[in-house]
């Protein structure tokens, strides 16, 4: 039920238009000047404004400027019995969606106020609608196109073994409810597929559902990106500009990775949390907000409390109900449902026609520790559908990339690995053709002995993410992409290797 706040100092005429509203199925709270409106309006978020437009104190027009500052896209509609062009235009100019004039049927009013709602409603999808947008470019994951059925819900978790019928199970049971929920799980589980699977069972789903990456920011950037920023909040701040948090006012909000959050940023979290009010940036009014905060983490949280680096109270707010989701190697049975289903995902979104993976392909898939989880199976299935010549995925194909990747490698780069024939440790592309295909840069090629003794895993590793940064100029999607790793799992390594001060700054 919308709610819209009526403001008028003659209570008969404040009291005649609410009854009208409510008659037409709208809640309506009703405040005697500017000053209780503007109050009711940051703290309770009235759907839309109906106010009159002489008043003693703030004015209709001033009322309005100063609404403005609080929300700018809250659908106001005035009243008055001075109907002038001069006014309207003015009032209209400020950011009022419509007057009416005094005296004015109940239809009248009804029929403008639904105008301004449903305005209201199309500005708020455009505007989430564009972070969406924005969102999934940062992404790797692969988009479809209407020919392959979208799943929603708990539909959106594949996986019929037992830890993941655990998962679905807790995800039924706690999606109706409106306590903030914390998913837990290594990098590239799925964590956030279960948020939105959440979302979408709640009653909130018909709301938005907005996700912030808290690794891949600064606490400057995070902390705009989250609460918003006021006009000259700080250089570059041209414009008002609306955080998550208000954005997703009646939705959910995924906060991914809470775990890479600073100590400032924690403590307006908590806030938020409490008290379900925020400041934006350079700005001291308070804003109220309605939002289920979901949280993820591929850490502890309960070990970096302990280690001083998360607030305990932080913790216990976002900790009420708990998701914890296997890595992939602990429900292997599984690999059967996800591999086919992303494969198909692939060829709709290419144009192609569907690819079978062979059973011995699929052996190689089950036999595989999968570090990087349900995401590098994803990435890997994208791979075999536009490398793979023919109807079917072979184990070949496949073989090779896991050479490539495994954990240990012999000292002879000829010697056979567990896949078969090994390749250079941390080769990326083709300087020659692979299986027929040719890339477009030379194999980064990294020894994984010096002076015969064996490097550890780590460095490797750290090496051959930096110079495939190096090969594609710093462009983290493509490097992402070409390792076979997730962009977010990317920048999670990155940030942590420049806090130790392993790699360069600019990476």
């Amino acid at each position: 039920m919308k709610t819209i706040l009526v403001v008028d100092d003659k209570e008969m005429l404040r009291d005649s238009v609410a009854v009208t509203l409510q008659r037409a199925g709208f809640a309506v709270i009703g405040a005697g000047d500017g000053a209780a409106a503007l109050e009711i309006a940051a703290k309770r978020r009235p759907d839309a404004i109906v106010t009159d437009l002489r008043m003693p104190g703030l004015t209709g027009i001033e009322l309005i400027e100063r609404v403005r500052e609080i929300d700018d896209a809250t659908p106001i509609v005035l009243m008055t019995a001075f109907g002038t062009i001069e006014t309207a235009v003015k009032a209209m100019k400020l950011g009022a969606f419509d007057y009416v004039t005094k005296p004015f049927e109940g239809d009248e009013l009804i029929v403008a106020v639904k105008r301004a709602l449903e305005h209201a409603k199309l500005k708020r999808e455009n505007a989430v609608l564009k972070l969406a947008v924005a969102d999934q470019d940062q992404a790797s994951a692969p988009t479809t196109n209407g020919s392959v059925q979208r799943r929603s819900g708990v539909d959106r978790i594949i996986g019929r073994s037992a830890p993941m019928m655990e998962v679905k199970a807790k995800v039924q049971a706690i999606a109706g409810s409106q306590g903030t929920v914390l998913i837990s799980g290594e990098s590239g589980t799925g964590k956030e597929v279960v948020a939105r699977a959440i979302h979408e069972m709640s009653p909130r789903e018909t709301e938005p559902f907005l996700a912030v990456n808290c690794a891949a920011m600064s606490e400057s950037l995070l902390e705009s990106e989250l609460f918003g920023h006021e006009k000259g909040a700080f250089t570059g701040a041209d414009r008002l500009r609306k955080g998550r948090f208000e954005l997703a006012h009646e939705g959910s909000l995924l906060l991914d990775e809470i775990s890479e959050v600073k100590p400032q940023i924690q403590a307006k979290l908590l806030r938020v949390l409490q008290e379900r009010s925020f400041e934006r940036v350079g700005s001291s009014t308070t804003i109220g907000v309605d939002v289920r905060v979901i949280a993820t983490t591929n850490r502890r949280l309960a070990d970096e409390v302990a280690k001083g680096g998360f607030r305990q109270d932080l913790f216990f707010r976002l900790n009420v109900l708990p998701v914890h989701l296997p890595a992939l190697r602990e429900r292997r049975e599984d690999i059967d449902l996800l591999a086919p289903h992303f494969i198909r995902l692939v060829c709709a979104r290419e144009g192609r026609p569907e690819k079978r993976i062979t059973p011995e392909a699929m052996d190689l898939l089950r036999g595989y520790d999968w570090p990087g989880n349900v995401r590098e199976l994803q990435n890997l299935c994208e791979r075999a559908v536009v490398l793979s010549k023919g109807e079917s995925i072979e184990p070949d194909l496949i073989r090779a990339w896991f050479a490539a990747t495994a954990p240990s490698s012999p000292p002879a780069p000829t010697s056979a690995s567990r896949f078969g024939k090994a390749q250079p440790l941390g080769s990326v592309g083709n300087g020659s053709p692979r299986n027929g295909v040719p890339a477009p840069a030379s194999p980064v090629e990294v020894s994984p002995f010096v002076a015969g003794e064996p490097r550890p895993l780590s460095e490797i590793e750290r090496e051959v993410i930096v110079e495939t940064l190096h090969r594609f100029n710093g462009h983290r999607q493509k490097t992402a992409r070409a390792l076979g790793i997730g962009v977010r799992t990317l920048g999670l390594k990155l940030k942590k290797w420049k806090e130790q001060n392993l790699v360069a700054e600019g990476l």
